[in-house]
């Protein structure tokens, strides 16, 4: 049994006003009273809201005041309660159900607000679950504007051909209500792997969405000349196709350059056997402003060569300034004796022969395509080992920033040049920011006297290399570390099969914490014997 005093003391610190938290105190902080506005938190902000605010929770009920009467014995008449005065409750004011922050915002504010998130991850799936929300966001969600870029996959690819047809054609049910609806504005739009229903999606594309720009077709089927030229002719500022990985009749997308080949500026092209009609038609200046061309094999390496006349491609295409030719085995026809040269690519940028088998590119079709390309900025010849650094020095081009020469596969069967490396990077030092040099046969004092020119730049700044791939050759650990300690802005060292480097350095370095790791062993590292 408590005695007396303890009893009171108790129910003096149960009768206490209770002690401030600091919840409270920030609370009354950020929104003190008489102030006009309060805070209404959420799941990740918090927000600051003008209007009066909804009142806070009621305190708790004490667990002596919520327990139900006792009931007295049968027989026993129950006690009458003492009655208490009570003042009357003051009247509170009527307040109506909070709608939420959610309402609060400007319908305009809220479609900003959702075509920044759309811009960086796309309108998809995000849209469609802020729909969900409530009615606001839901009708911010509607706006045709922010559905711009959308990507459709048949939803049973890869499903037996009869489910894969009906669920295809459930699909299109509902694009003919989503097409004038949602996607009135629309910019870029992919189809994925429809096997039947293309050419009924492409009519609804030309009927509602006239703001078209790109078009990608990828493992499509039955894409007719009728669909392709009904497109270009609904939508007037296609100006970008793809069809890469789909089965399309070369008919069809001749049909479609010659109908919009003046406005053409993009084009993707799987090679095969149909591909030399679509290629005849851009030599002839169907597009005469095509700015990207690129033809793929794929994974596969196609074994039918490739025909392509260099000065007939710079003469159908001169504003060319992206060309990729990936995994071809182009043979690209000799210059007949007193034939001039052709007019170049004067815009080009950016060129691709890379190939995982050696191909038929020489120093002399090099030059023939890129002898009047001065702005030149990324060269990729992957698999190109008849290229040598003779024939680099002479291209026109001054300001590389990209250079890949790897030899990936090829280089057991071939005799490889030995010298050379330090002219290339003498002359593009100041401006490379990624160098591929893997597999090729340069000395280990050619690579030395190489990478040295990274060592001093010209006005004593430090070099842009940033990226650099020596996998199979045979740099020395000295030549690593001090092209390591030269370029502060190192993030890829690839070191992989390096015969002269310690074991357990033999690896890709990803990242400038990994790379300073790599020098610090290097330097403390015995030399191997």
């Amino acid at each position: 049994m408590a005695s007396p005093a303890s009893r009171k003391v108790r129910r003096r610190a149960l009768a206490a006003p209770r002690a401030r938290s600091a919840e409270d105190w920030w609370w009354d902080r950020l929104a003190p009273s008489g102030s006009g506005y309060h805070l209404l938190p959420s799941d990740s902000m918090l927000l600051v809201l003008s209007e009066p605010g909804p009142r806070r929770a009621a305190r708790r009920t004490p667990r002596a005041a919520r327990r139900t009467p006792r009931q007295p014995p049968p027989g026993r008449a129950a006690a009458k309660p003492k009655a208490t005065l009570r003042p009357d409750p003051a009247p509170s004011p009527e307040e109506g159900p909070d709608a939420g922050w959610g309402d609060r915002i400007p319908l305009e504010i809220l479609v900003q607000i959702f075509g920044l998130l759309v811009a960086a991850d796309g309108p998809m799936p995000f849209l469609g679950r802020a729909a969900r929300v409530c009615r606001r966001w839901q009708e911010a969600a509607s706006q045709p504007a922010l559905w711009h870029t959308v990507t459709l996959s048949s939803p049973l690819a890869g499903r037996p051909a009869k489910g894969g047809v009906k669920a295809e054609k459930k699909l299109l049910a509902s694009l003919e209500w989503l097409m004038p609806n949602r996607f009135s504005q629309l910019q870029r739009l992919t189809l994925i792997h429809w096997k039947s229903q293309v050419h009924p999606v492409l009519k609804l594309v030309g009927e509602s969405c006239p703001r078209l720009t790109f078009l990608k077709l990828s493992g499509c089927h039955g894409v007719t000349a009728d669909a392709l030229v009904m497109l270009a002719k609904a939508c007037c500022q296609l100006h970008s196709l793809d069809l890469q990985h789909s089965m399309v009749e070369s008919t069809a997308v001749v049909s479609f350059l010659e109908e919009a080949g003046s406005r053409m500026r993009k084009l993707w092209l799987t090679y095969s056997s149909q591909t030399t009609a679509i290629l005849g038609a851009l030599l002839g200046s169907c597009c005469p402003q095509l700015q990207v061309l690129e033809v793929s094999s794929g994974i596969n390496r196609n074994s039918i060569p490739l025909q392509l006349p260099v000065e007939a491609l710079q003469k159908g295409c001169p504003q060319l300034q992206v060309l990729r030719l990936l995994n071809l085995m182009w043979l690209p026809k000799p210059l007949g004796r007193g034939v001039a040269p052709g007019p170049g690519f004067p815009s080009l940028e950016e060129l691709c022969l890379a190939s995982s088998a050696c191909n038929f590119v020489s120093n002399e079709v090099l030059g023939r395509l890129l002898h009047g390309s001065p702005n030149l900025r990324l060269l990729d010849l992957r698999g190109c080992a008849r290229i040598t650094p003779a024939g680099l020095q002479d291209l026109p081009c001054r300001e590389l920033e990209q250079l890949h020469l790897g030899l990936y596969g090829t280089s057991d069967r071939l005799t490889l040049a030995k010298e050379g490396s330090p002219l290339l990077t003498q002359k593009w030092c100041h401006t490379l920011r990624e160098l591929d040099l893997s597999g090729q046969g340069f000395s280990e004092k050619d690579l030395e006297q190489a990478l040295a020119a990274f060592l001093s730049t010209p006005g004593g700044s430090h070099p842009a290399l940033c990226s650099l791939n020596l996998r199979g050759t045979r740099v020395t650990p000295s030549t690593v570390s001090s092209v390591i300690s030269s370029c502060p802005g190192l993030l890829y060292l690839n070191l992989e099969s390096c015969r002269c480097l310690p074991r357990g350095l033999k690896r890709a370095y990803r990242g400038l914490e990994e790379v300073q790791w790599c020098l610090e062993q290097l330097l403390t590292s015995p030399l191997p014997s």
